[in-house]
């Protein structure tokens, strides 16, 4: 069964953006919805507020939304709202409400492991192995307490993607 919606999930520099694009090729071009995070930040800067991490997950759920009425699926997502539910955890040490009743989760969700090495690309915050780890440990969290689909997915390079590809396939049987 094909899932309408894969979402890649995990901290900063973990390779998710490497990966959508190539697991949309995979799946023959299908949409995808880049990281809306990235897009605003890289617009209006990172010292960011609880709102505009709400702002960031509406966008990001709208750009969902149009991806997923195009009903060419899987649509490969570049994080979702549980994501900046978790950057709101990491910044600020708790979340905005909206949060809590956002209920447009993806059908399965690839965990990316802290297994690569971290790259500064000037909207990064967190790279020292303690944060990395918290990040990592607060992702895996809050996919545990949304009860959604997950695998994790690690290794470099092709052994990485193809782990993903494993993973998308055990998940959906």
């Amino acid at each position: 069964m094909t899932p309408r919606s894969i979402c890649l999930h995990g901290p900063e520099s973990s390779g998710k953006s490497t990966m959508m694009p190539r697991l949309a090729q995979h799946f023959g071009g299908v949409p995808s919805v880049a990281e809306f995070g990235r897009t605003y930040c890289e617009a209006f800067g990172t010292d960011l507020t609880m709102a505009d991490l709400v702002e960031i997950g509406k966008g990001h759920d709208a750009k969902t939304r149009s991806a997923l009425a195009e009903r060419h699926y899987p649509v490969i997502l570049d994080t979702d709202p549980l994501m900046t539910a978790v950057w709101a955890d990491m910044m600020f040490g708790r979340r905005d409400p909206w949060f809590a009743t956002w209920t447009n989760t993806a059908d399965l969700y690839l965990l990316f492991d802290i297994d690569l090495p971290w790259v500064e690309d000037g909207t990064r915050m967190f790279g020292s192995a303690r944060d990395r780890r918290r990040f990592f440990d607060l992702s895996r969290a809050i996919l545990e307490e949304r009860g959604v689909p997950w695998a994790l997915v690690s290794g470099e390079g092709s052994v990485r993607y193809l782990n993903a590809l494993r993973a998308i396939e055990q998940l959906t049987r």
